[in-house]
């Protein structure tokens, strides 16, 4: 039996914890100013030197659920199972294409599995 984790994040172990302030007498209003941010980074990359950005430009991914201007996170050391988004290379041109059965009948190289689609929120 393999078990499968799906849509949950694998950050470092080291997470953002806002724990809270032992103290006696009034708090001091910039208490919150003590809490360390949240590094997007760090929660969505999990192979820094295979991860790379690109910007889509256009709406021909609609389908696909990627808009123009979105960002695509890409990480070259995954290796795409049936059913997920990657960037290949056909004839020389950079396309997003969803790793299919059919898809292997044609020639393609391989460039990265697209772990993360991020959106404008508009």
């Amino acid at each position: 039996m393999e078990l499968r984790m799906y849509g949950k994040l694998s950050g470092k172990a080291k997470r953002h914890d806002p724990g809270s302030v032992k103290q006696t007498g009034f708090p001091s209003p910039a208490t919150h100013y003590l809490e360390p941010g949240i590094d997007l980074n760090q929660e969505l990359i999990s192979n820094t030197d295979a991860t790379f950005f690109v910007r889509v430009d256009g709406n021909a991914l609609i389908a696909e659920n990627i808009y123009d201007r979105d960002v695509l996170i890409i990480d070259r050391s995954l290796t795409p199972k049936d059913g997920d988004i990657a960037l290949v290379v056909i004839d020389g041109v950079f396309k997003i294409r969803r790793i299919t059965k059919a898809l292997a009948l044609e020639s393609f190289d391989l460039w990265g599995k697209i772990t993360y689609i991020i959106h404008k929120a508009q």
